[in-house]
C-alpha cells in the first residue's frame, strides 16, 4: 500500500468515526448508553441442572456477578432432539437440538415484571464414532446452545434497557 494509499483510507476512517460521532453512537454500557446501569444489577435465578448451570454462567459473564440486585431473572430453559441426518439403511448420523428460554425480569423493589419473553436457537451435533466420542460431542452441543440462548437474552436485555431500567 502506498503512502498516498495510506493517507487516503485514514482520512476515510477518521471520517467514519466522525460520521458516527454525528449520528448519536453511544456505547451501550458507556455514559448515556442504554444499558449503563445493567451491570450487575440482575440476580439470575440458582441453576438446578447442567443446562441451567452453563446458561447461568454465560449470563454472569455478560451481565456481571450481582452486586446489589435490582432485578431478579427467572427462566425456564426446554429442549428437543430430532435426527437431522439419517443414511439409507436407517443409521442416524447427525442430530440437532433445539432449545428455547423463556424468562421473566422482575423488579425487586416494586415486584413489578419488567421484560419478558423467550430467546430460541439450536446446534447440532455428529452420532458417527463410539458411544464415548458421540456423548462428548453431544455435551458439546448443549453448552454450546446454553451460551448461543444467553448471548440471545443478554441482547434482548440490553435492547429492551432503555424502556424498564432507570
Amino acid at each position: 500500500m502506498s503512502l498516498s494509499s495510506r493517507r487516503i483510507f485514514l482520512t476515510k476512517l477518521l471520517g467514519l468515526g466522525a460520521m458516527l460521532g454525528a449520528c448519536g453512537f453511544t456505547p451501550v454500557y458507556g455514559p448515556d448508553g442504554a444499558a449503563q446501569g445493567l451491570q450487575g444489577s440482575i440476580a439470575v435465578a440458582t441453576p438446578d441442572n447442567r443446562d441451567a448451570y452453563e446458561l447461568v454462567k454465560q449470563l454472569e459473564q455478560r451481565l456481571g456477578q450481582p452486586n446489589s440486585a435490582r432485578f431478579d431473572l427467572a427462566y425456564d430453559i426446554t429442549t428437543r432432539v430430532e435426527d437431522a441426518g439419517v443414511t439409507a439403511t436407517h443409521e442416524i448420523t447427525r442430530s440437532q437440538i433445539f432449545g428455547t428460554v423463556t424468562f421473566t425480569l422482575t423488579d425487586t423493589t416494586s415486584g413489578a415484571q419488567v421484560q419478558s419473553g423467550s430467546v430460541t436457537s439450536f446446534t447440532s451435533f455428529s452420532n458417527l464414532g463410539t458411544t464415548v466420542s458421540t456423548a462428548t460431542v453431544e455435551r458439546d452441543a448443549y453448552r454450546r446452545l446454553m451460551v448461543l440462548l444467553a448471548d440471545l437474552l443478554t441482547t434482548r436485555l440490553i435492547a429492551t434497557a432503555p424502556d424498564w431500567l432507570e
